[in-house]
């Protein structure tokens, strides 16, 4: 078999999986993943039901692919922020502009992470529990390098991740209620609120 073929083979594959998920998060913007059937989303995406086994397990499975692809690539652009240069608070503004961007870009996948956080699919549940815990790790290792983190211990860097990771989550529930029309209040609203988590950070290890 020649390498033309084996990469238009691969090239379909690849155009087939991604068909699948498109067509299933078409229909996720109508119902919640627990109640999506197979059948339907190989019918909106014009497979059998075979073509689906090639490349997912079950529906949960496409579910986590999804989680993946929602959430992957924004541990890239959030990292980047946070090694840029500058104090803690003018990096997380800027990673507040960059859930504003990705979820303006993205709004549909966004939405599922929303309703599938707390949903009814375990496995994708925990596969969006893995992510934040991810990004709170990347954050937590970001802001343990700096000066002020002087004497915290792992534990409340940890915690401190899990904060900012949170108001994250919580402003992109707000950005997608919110639509285009109110994205700059919303996002002034969460920078607001980040510097209040910063000057709680600044005094966490003060005594009393």
């Amino acid at each position: 078999m020649s390498h033309t073929s084996v990469g238009v083979r691969q090239t379909q594959k690849l155009r087939t999986r991604q068909a699948l998920l498109d067509a299933a998060l078409l229909l996720l913007e109508h119902q919640s993943l627990s109640s999506l059937g197979l059948r339907e989303v190989t019918r909106a995406a014009g497979l059998t039901p075979t073509a689906f086994y090639r490349h997912f397990e079950d529906v949960a499975a496409l579910g986590v692919a999804l989680v993946e692809e929602a959430l992957g690539s924004l541990h890239g652009l959030v990292g980047e922020v946070l090694a840029e240069t500058g104090d803690s608070e003018e990096r997380l503004d800027r990673s507040v502009a960059v859930i504003a961007r990705h979820v303006g870009a993205q709004p549909a996948h966004f939405r599922f992470i929303s309703r599938e956080q707390h949903g009814g699919v375990d496995p994708v549940r925990e596969a969006i529990a893995a992510q934040l815990l991810r990004f709170a790790q990347e954050v937590a290792c970001a802001l343990g390098q700096e000066p002020q983190s002087a004497g915290w211990s792992e534990e409340d860097l940890l915690m401190l991740g899990g904060l900012y990771v949170d108001h994250m989550v919580i402003t992109t529930s707000a950005l997608l209620e919110a639509g285009p029309q109110g994205e700059a209040e919303v996002v002034r609203v969460a920078r607001r609120r980040l510097r209040l988590v910063t000057i709680g950070r600044a005094h966490w290890l003060d005594e009393g």
